[in-house]
């Protein structure tokens, strides 16, 4: 490994499982010390026991971002543990429970804003008081095709990738002067719960590059923002999704039908 994040703090959200997981230990290849953190605490124990065992440096903090007292606890831990923090990846979010928009409530509505968008706020408000501090600093903050096109049956979930696609441009002008660098990571569609063989052959037929991305595929991105090599760039997305949204075709990626959406009488 080229080690291109040596002496690197950083903090991953969402790293029990999927893209996360698969970013914090990558981070940790590459040197850096991984703040793994999610609401599954049994699950980011064991990706930090999996990086220290392997000779990297990691810890685990139980957390849950959609709460204030929750982030600053987070990041009080790795001030006490490290002492810096050089960079965040947004990655925790919430996907499901999927509700047409004539079966949602404001519950729903309130539950995926609040872990999704207003989550990524409240750690960006957190690291970048931190990163102000020390001159220096990288946020990726991770969207989704959703941001500029749409599903079905993802209207919270979508307006949330919006919003952190339109956050992430303020906060690039807002940071730029202190150092720290925003943008945003735009993965496709990627195979982070198992599908099976005929789901993947289903999805992956309309994909450009043939197949379902895997969440070690979103590594190199999170890393090259991470590092010194993207020193100057800040405010832009980079996406990895084997080119699903570049054709006018669109790839195979609704999970609910209009012959499923409820029936109106």
């Amino acid at each position: 490994m080229s080690k291109m994040l040596e002496g690197k703090v950083a903090v991953v959200t969402g790293a029990a499982k999927g893209i996360g997981e698969a970013i914090a230990l990558r981070y940790a290849r590459e040197g850096a010390k991984v703040v793994a953190t999610d609401i599954n605490g049994d699950g980011v124990e064991r990706v930090a026991k999996a990086i220290n065992a392997a000779g990297g440096t990691a810890m685990a903090v139980h957390s849950d971002i959609s709460k204030e007292e929750s982030v600053t606890e987070l990041f009080d831990k790795t001030m006490a543990e490290y002492g810096r923090v050089d960079v965040l990846v947004n990655n925790a979010g919430l996907i499901s429970p999927m509700k047409h928009f004539l079966e949602a409530d404001k519950a729903w509505w309130d539950m995926i804003i609040g872990v999704n968008l207003t989550g990524s706020f409240l750690c960006c408000k957190a690291a970048a008081h931190i990163m102000a501090k020390q001159g220096s600093g990288s946020i990726i903050n991770m969207s989704s095709g959703g941001a500029t096109k749409a599903h079905r049956a993802f209207v919270a979930y979508d307006a949330t990738k919006g919003g952190i696609e339109a956050m992430s441009r303020a906060l690039a002008l807002d940071l730029g002067p202190y150092g720290i660098r925003v943008n945003i990571l735009v993965p496709g569609s990627i195979d982070t719960t198992g599908i099976d063989e005929e789901g993947r052959k289903l999805r992956g037929v309309n994909i450009p590059l043939g197949r379902v991305g895997e969440p070690d595929d979103m590594t190199g991105g999170a890393v090259f923002l991470a590092s010194d090599d993207a020193a100057y760039v800040t405010g832009t997305s980079v996406v990895v999704d084997g080119g699903m949204l570049s054709q006018q075709r669109s790839a195979t990626v609704d999970i609910r039908p209009p012959s499923d959406f409820p029936k109106i009488n």
